[in-house]
């Protein structure tokens, strides 16, 4: 295995790797919504057009209608196929199942590379290889999930020693954020194979600004609906907003676990008349609900949806939190502690008394940030070069069938 320092594919382009021969490649993953499955897509898509051969293994009850529509319309792409099978967040026993499943289309599509996202595809694209070792290439592509999950608790702490095991098998490890590069760092440990940060990316359609509706709210929020991502701390705000007699509106765009608790809080506080909740849609049509968006998050990796608010060049009020102030770069001064609901009404308020003009220019200066280093092309070519590193630096242990 090779060791060395974290390189970042991004401020300049990976070379590519078009003109050397196709590659198979499998990626592995749970669940066919948020920001992991829009990575796979554009991943899978952008390998697929440089000429490789992609498969998708991932779970068959999540997604919904979006999701299925999605894995439709990618699925006459896929030289290696679309399969699905039940897979769950937590261990449980169908997961014997499912790898059983895995490792018969492994043997049936011979992929050079399992590339596996998140916290469960990292477990079911690695587990195999610490029984029998063999020539496929395994990268791994961690977007928070265990990482994140309860740092300081025994759970954590277990999931984090599976971590380590499972590193012991992997070839190549491609962070999505320097912030979620320094937690594996921090909680798992140096990983022991080859290690790259490569941004997430937008393509270049995603640039052009979302002008916001005539009825349009103040506030405009994307997301789960779930303490996570700072729903608590929003509602707080919002309160404290109407305490000081400037109350705001508000739109809601998404879904989650804590939909019932989130609008039982808004009537309650007397807050849902200003208030309207709709169902997850894409992102670029809800911008269009609100003036201002907030991102109250309490934890992050690398969010697509402040890239992408911010490629819109859509207002934003967001929280330094996990890969933020990467998106933000010179002005992630502008972020917010997380769960500190004063500075949050502050903010708020300081943003809707602020002329349309200054608005305006201030997320056209960080929209051409981004679109100076998040971009799909350097993603696509940066994993490519990544992979082609890691076959080179395998030893020839590891290439005994």
């Amino acid at each position: 295995m090779h060791s060395g320092p974290m390189v970042e594919f991004g401020t300049t382009g990976a070379p590519s790797s078009g003109s050397q021969r196709s590659l198979r490649i499998l990626h592995v993953f749970r669940a066919p919504l948020g920001g992991l499955f829009r990575h796979v897509q554009d991943l899978a898509r952008a390998q697929i057009e440089r000429g490789h051969a992609v498969g998708i293994f991932c779970d068959s009850r999540t997604g919904g209608a979006r999701g299925d529509a999605m894995l439709a319309s990618l699925e006459p792409l896929l030289a290696l196929g679309l399969t699905r099978g039940p897979m769950r967040r937590n261990p449980h026993p169908s997961d014997l199942v499912a790898l059983a499943a895995l490792r018969r289309l492994t043997r049936k599509i011979k992929p050079d590379i399992i590339h596996a996202h998140g916290s469960k595809g990292g477990v079911y694209g690695r587990l195999p290889a610490l029984f029998r070792r063999d020539r496929i290439l395994r990268a791994y592509t961690p977007h928070g999930g265990s990482l994140n999950h309860r740092p300081g608790s025994a759970v954590h702490w277990i999931y984090m020693r599976i971590e380590a095991l499972l590193g012991r098998v992997t070839d190549l490890f491609t962070f999505e954020s320097g912030f979620i590069a320094g937690r594996y760092l921090a909680y798992v440990g140096q990983p022991r194979a080859l290690s790259r940060v490569i941004w997430n990316g937008l393509h270049r359609h995603e640039f052009k600004p979302v002008i916001s509706a005539p009825n349009a709210s103040s506030l405009l929020y994307i997301g789960e609906f779930r303490a996570a991502k700072g729903i608590p701390t929003l509602i707080q705000a919002l309160c404290l907003l109407r305490q000081r007699g400037e109350p705001v509106s508000i739109t809601l765009v998404g879904s989650g676990p804590d939909e019932d608790e989130l609008r039982g809080a808004l009537a309650r506080l007397g807050l849902a008349s200003s208030a309207t909740i709709l169902p997850p849609q894409p992102a670029r049509e809800a911008m269009r609900f609100g003036r201002v968006m907030v991102v109250p998050s309490r934890a992050e990796s690398l969010p697509y949806v402040i890239l992408e608010a911010a490629a819109a060049q859509v207002p934003l009020i967001a929280t330094k939190v996990g890969g933020v102030p990467e998106i933000f770069g010179p002005f992630a001064s502008e972020l917010l502690p997380w769960d500190d609901p004063m500075a949050l009404a502050d903010a708020i308020a300081n943003r809707l008394e602020m002329p349309v003009g200054e608005l305006r220019e201030r997320a056209s200066a960080l929209a051409a940030f981004v679109e100076q280093r998040f971009s799909v092309t350097k993603m696509a070519d940066g994993v490519l070069a990544a992979y082609r590193e890691a076959m080179a630096l395998r030893s020839p242990a590891r290439q005994q069938p």
